[in-house]
């Protein structure tokens, strides 16, 4: 049975995710701009990312104060209470900017550093995914579940790249050298849908160097509890060196992949 702290912390949060989602749908200006870059100028932040954290943070605040936060547009804060919300209010900026459909709002909890609920509202695709600890994952009601794993030759898989030039020109290389021993890769834009298609069963892998916890927290848990093994490097969780979510059976070996080829490192 689902602990019924962790039931309400669900709620606030799909609740959030959905109010944030309709203001990134319905309220993006056609003149859309950017409101600054992150790790270089093609990193970009819009006026619309930070209008969506604030929502977040101050729909969630109102109902629960004292909890901490961690946003990827500044929202930082330790809380009292043992709970932290980690969130990415627009996972897929570049995507949003160039009005492409493949973003999402991403809304996870931590209870004392675990991850015990995440979101991913997807509005352009109608779906909002959702998992809580040890309470399997769904999108929009139905029960996920990955993939059957076939062999890594034919496996689709996903991954990101870097915005920094020199970081995203190795991460190419990898994805050269990895894609003959592959069905195909792909790369969405956007890590949050990548996890949550992984935990839905439209992709056998993901992995991308660079993530932040914003970027992972909610989609990671979404894919473990459809199924899915995530990690980072060999014995490693999830991080920002590495991250790697599959189905059993295509997860080892892609991670064996991956170590191979250094897709840890700059």
């Amino acid at each position: 049975m689902t602990d019924p702290a962790l039931s309400e912390l669900l709620d606030f949060a799909l609740e959030a995710a959905r109010r944030a989602g309709a203001l990134l749908r319905d309220g993006r200006p056609a003149d859309l701009g950017v409101a600054a870059t992150k790790s270089s100028p093609i990193d970009v932040v819009t006026e619309m990312d930070i209008a969506a954290e604030k929502l977040i943070v101050g729909y969630l605040s109102d109902l629960r104060p004292d909890d901490g936060f961690l946003g990827e547009e500044g929202a930082g804060s330790p809380g009292t209470t043992g709970i932290r919300w980690v969130i990415d209010p627009l996972d897929g900026t570049v995507n949003y900017l160039y009005g492409l459909p493949t973003w999402a709002v991403s809304i996870a909890a931590e209870r004392d550093g675990e991850r015990v609920v995440g979101v991913v509202e997807a509005p352009m695709r109608r779906e909002t995914y959702q998992a809580v600890l040890g309470g399997g994952a769904y999108a929009n009601g139905d029960a996920l579940r990955c993939r059957p794993a076939p062999p890594l030759d034919q496996a689709l898989v996903s991954t990101g790249f870097n915005y920094v030039a020199h970081v995203r020109a190795h991460q190419a290389d990898v994805a050269q050298r990895l894609i003959p021993r592959l069905r195909d890769i792909r790369r969405s834009g956007s890590a949050a849908v990548d996890l949550c298609d992984v935990a839905a069963g439209r992709l056998d892998g993901y992995y991308e160097r660079g993530l932040h916890p914003w970027d992972l927290a909610a989609g990671d848990l979404i894919a473990r509890e459809a199924g899915a093994l995530t990690g980072g490097r060999p014995g490693l969780p999830a991080d920002g060196d590495l991250t790697v979510a599959a189905t059993p059976g295509v997860f080892e070996p892609l991670q064996a992949a991956l170590e191979e080829l250094g897709a840890w490192h700059d």
